[in-house]
């Protein structure tokens, strides 16, 4: 359960949305909404209200033996209940 949570991704837009609320991870290719608010209340202790996800594709990237793709990969948006806080992104 833990391996469908990669990487926190700490943006500067990012650290914005954490303070309205939304945390945004970087997830596994074929996790489901359901299977990552399961892992987010679990891992955190908090109570997720929503979760939004999007598959990123990877960028293309000039080399002198042609092009090469990187890999897609996936993120999701989620939304915790009021008065709920996670602390890797507070710092603490």
């Amino acid at each position: 359960m833990y391996s469908l949570i990669k990487r926190p991704l700490i943006t500067e837009k990012n650290s914005w949305l954490a303070e309205q609320g939304v945390y945004v991870f970087e997830v596994d290719k074929k996790a489901e909404k359901t299977e990552i608010k399961k892992a987010v209340e679990k891992f955190f202790s908090v109570k997720v209200a929503s979760v939004r996800t999007a598959v990123c594709r990877g960028r293309s990237k000039k080399t002198r033996l042609g092009v090469s793709q990187a890999p897609k990969w996936k993120k999701a948006w989620v939304r915790l209940e009021a008065g709920q806080k996670i602390g890797l992104f507070e710092g603490a």
